[in-house]
């Protein structure tokens, strides 16, 4: 049956590799499920409820990409899109969750219609070649820096704004300790890879979180939740009294959206407004349209990165089955916002799963089912601590760096819209930024410089639409 429905022999794969990719993919995902409800609760949201919202809207938009798109991608609420629902709209604009709820359900919506019309495989089709592989290392390298930043090896500094964390000064039984774990799975990682092992990945993880549990044992780390440093061990203390707490918690965010009464504005000067009268403003237009832009271009730019890097794309650079994947990506969205949670979209972090071996939907089955059991099990799954996971994003992004060796930097209408593309990305914190920049620059230069025979006219559309949007947003 899995042989029929993910057609494993012509995409020159197994049951077992595909597993093991799923359950890759999923471990370097999990930290979702505590950073989303950490962030949105900052909007009001009760942490449990958006707990078992992150994990279902997870579960339910990767099996639509299993199914109706058979590719490896997993899904799950968006980081820098639940930053924005929970401090721009809740926060400076005063908005209710309910009421950002509803533009995120809006905004699946609209991505629905799109994806049933050719507008969206257009855009993904109009960008170049040259663009699309400079995001495949764009998206290496923001991955990488998400995993250092995480890991705490790479920390702020006022004078060069970020550099390498103090193995001298910093506590030693919290940051020091946490980076040097990180390096070391790196470097284990590493080697299982050299020595061609198909789980290295994930055994990558799980032997760094070994080593995290021996040194918390041993007293090397010393947990310290209040600066963000949490036990590796898993704990069932209070099991039973918190998962309920959690489905109780989940029973007043699902289907908020659909209470008038609870869609409200605090203006500065403490005035409330409520009720239908807000989804008919121009602010909600304004909030809606920053989420679907930022979706938009972000699940665009993944699949391009994840693709380049599965050999996926076909020799015109085409995803092949992309109406599935798109349409998964937004049924995920709107689905996700009934059930209390901010943007679902196609994760970066699909790339690990990828390169653990993953060609087709059963890895999306796998880390979709592992998600639905995250209900269950959370004191285990949300053991799992963010060094863990820091070499496996690190390895990924180095494979992802591949891409840049097939990219003519001898041709500046090619190469460096493709260059600003990749810096954009990692620099600005945005995989939307990053594609935006290098569709601007390959538009200008190659027009200016008379190979306007390169650009398509979607091309043109796209340019003149994202110069106005940094213009005006």
């Amino acid at each position: 049956m899995l042989e029929r429905l993910f057609r494993l022999r012509d995409n020159k794969t197994s049951v077992r590799t595909e597993i093991v990719a799923g359950l890759t993919t999923f471990m370097t995902m999990a930290y979702i499920l505590a950073v989303n409800p950490d962030i949105l609760s900052a909007s009001g949201m009760p942490k449990g409820g958006v707990f078992v919202a992150t994990a279902l809207a997870a579960f339910v938009g990767t099996l639509f990409m299993a199914f109706f798109a058979n590719y490896p991608f997993v899904l799950a609420a968006g980081m820098g899109l639940n930053a924005y629902f929970a401090f721009s709209v809740c926060g400076d604009m005063g908005y209710s969750w309910a009421f950002a709820l509803l533009a995120v359900f809006v905004e699946g919506l609209i991505f629905l219609a799109l994806s049933v019309t050719p507008v969206r495989e257009a855009i993904f089709n109009a960008i170049p070649v040259s663009i699309k592989k400079a995001v495949a290392v764009g998206i290496g390298l923001f991955i990488t820096l998400i995993a250092l930043k995480n890991a705490g090896i790479m920390i702020p500094d006022q004078a060069t704004y970020i550099k390498l964390v103090s193995f001298h000064t910093a506590p030693f039984h919290t940051s020091v300790i946490v980076a040097v774990l990180a390096l070391v799975g790196t470097i284990l990682t590493a080697v299982l890879l050299a020595l061609r092992l198909k789980a290295a990945i994930l055994l990558g993880i799980l032997g760094t979180w070994l080593l995290g549990i021996v040194a918390e044992q041993t007293g090397l780390y010393v947990p310290d939740p209040a600066a963000g440093f949490y036990s590796t061990v898993p704990h069932f203390g209070a099991y039973f009294s918190d998962l309920g707490q959690s489905v109780k918690d989940f029973g007043t965010t699902f289907g908020a959206i659909f209470e008038p009464s609870a869609w409200t504005h605090t203006a500065k000067d403490g005035t409330v407004t409520a009720g239908t009268a807000l989804a008919f403003s121009m602010n909600f237009f304004v909030v809606m349209f920053a989420f679907f832009f930022v979706d938009l271009f972000d699940t665009l730019g993944t699949l391009i990165g994840v693709s380049m890097k599965g050999g996926f794309l076909d020799k015109q650079g085409r995803l092949p089955r992309i109406s599935g994947a798109l349409y998964a990506d937004s049924v995920a969205t709107s689905v996700g916002a009934v059930f209390g949670t901010s943007t679902t979209t196609t994760f970066v972090e699909s790339a690990s799963g990828v390169a653990a071996g993953g060609k087709t939907g059963l890895t999306a089955v796998t880390a979709a089912l592992l998600f639905l059991v995250s209900i269950l099990f959370a004191p285990v799954f949300l053991a799992i601590p963010g060094f863990a996971t820091t070499p496996a994003l690190v390895v990924v992004g180095f494979m992802m760096m591949s891409s840049v060796t097939s990219i003519d930097f001898n041709d500046v209408g090619e190469g460096l819209p493709a260059f600003l593309a990749i810096v954009a990305m990692p620099f600005f914190y945005s995989i939307s930024d990053g594609i935006m920049f290098g569709v601007i620059s390959y538009t200008i230069v190659n027009l200016c410089t008379g190979k306007a025979r390169r650009i398509s006219p979607v091309m043109y559309v796209l340019t003149v639409l994202f110069i106005a949007k940094y213009a005006l947003m």
